[in-house]
């Protein structure tokens, strides 16, 4: 593709540089029809622009070519934090003195989607976990299926990585079906894990793209980490996050909670009515509410029904089982 103004592209003595845009879909970044390139190449009618794939290459005077890298990579800023930029924006930025769009920022927005779609706390207890957030390093965020606990938190992580608080993301999950004992899978570690940590695979494909997301997977900026393999280990600068807890033992959560490091921020969720483990052990989870409930360092934020954001039918499902738990305890009861 190639875009330039001849009758003032001959006059200017040349300087060429080449600009990696490093985006996954370019075809997005640049618009519908190339509307936002268009756009851009037509505020700099004095540059020869050809962009072949992820490749810039810009002919013309040295400082004009600044300031179209200046403009481009303002256009690259807002497509990174909103994962949009549309012709409004764009026209908002090549018009801009400050290289930036006004936007109303709204405070309850934790990031965008890969979609552009805001995510945000949506419940009381989401809401909650969020605050208490801000204050504490430690959270447990317990409750039942569907209340958002895991994809809040997994929407933290990524804010704090993006925001460069965190240097990496580390999740954690009991893989209690294989014991702990992954040797007898095939693969290497992320493949012996990717069934039990599915659930968090999905919550960050809606909020990085899939090509960064293996990027930063090879490059352990987010690394999978079996919970029996955390032994030995100091989490410093990491946002770790324990799925599923209420299948971790006693002393699996405890030496889990004792990686703790410097500058790093630990949250732990699960669901007690769903424990996993065999009747001779006792779930971690449990027991963590019970020793650490009255320090003032560590959160901890009870998730019920009234937080289940799936399909309507979630809670429904959930009351009946629960009814059904009840009278099952009753007539054992009676026995």
């Amino acid at each position: 593709m190639l875009f330039f103004a001849p009758q003032k592209y001959q006059n200017l003595s040349m300087t060429e540089k080449s600009i990696l845009i490093e985006i996954e879909d370019l075809q997005k970044f640049f618009g519908v029809r190339d509307e936002n390139l268009g756009l851009l190449v037509r505020h700099f009618p004095t540059l020869k622009i050809v962009q072949r794939g992820d490749v810039v290459k810009v002919v013309g005077d040295k400082e004009v070519i600044k300031e179209f890298e200046r403009k481009l990579n303002a256009m690259l800023e807002f497509f990174g934090k909103y994962n949009r930029l549309g012709v409004e924006e764009v026209r908002e930025i090549l018009s801009s003195e400050t290289n930036s769009v006004s936007i109303a920022e709204d405070k309850d927005v934790l990031l965008y989607s890969i979609s552009g779609k805001p995510i945000r706390a949506r419940t009381a207890n989401q809401k909650l976990l969020v605050e208490c957030f801000q204050k504490n390093d430690l959270l447990f965020a317990t409750g039942p299926a569907g209340t958002g606990k895991t994809y809040t938190a997994i929407a933290l992580a990524v804010k704090s990585l993006k925001e460069m608080r965190v240097k990496k993301i580390i999740l954690s999950r009991p893989a209690v079906e294989a014991g702990e004992n992954l040797g007898f899978l095939p693969g290497d570690v992320r493949e012996k894990l990717d069934p039990y940590l599915q659930p968090l695979y999905d919550a960050l494909l809606d909020m990085i793209p899939y090509r960064k997301l293996e990027k930063y997977l090879e490059e352990k900026t987010i690394q999978i980490a079996p919970l029996a393999f955390m032994r030995g280990r100091t989490l410093s600068e990491a946002f770790v996050i324990l799925d599923e807890a209420q299948n971790a033992t006693y002393t699996q959560l405890k030496m889990f909670l004792t990686r703790m490091g410097e500058n790093s921020k630990f949250i732990v969720t699960g669901d007690l009515t769903q424990i996993d483990l065999p009747r001779k052990s006792e779930s971690g989870l449990l027991s963590a509410h019970r020793i650490l409930g009255k320090i003032p360092e560590i959160s901890f934020v009870q998730f019920d029904k009234g937080d289940i954001i799936r399909h309507k039918v979630v809670g429904r499902i959930v009351d009946a089982y629960e009814k059904s738990e009840k009278e099952n305890a009753s007539h054992d009861d009676a026995k």
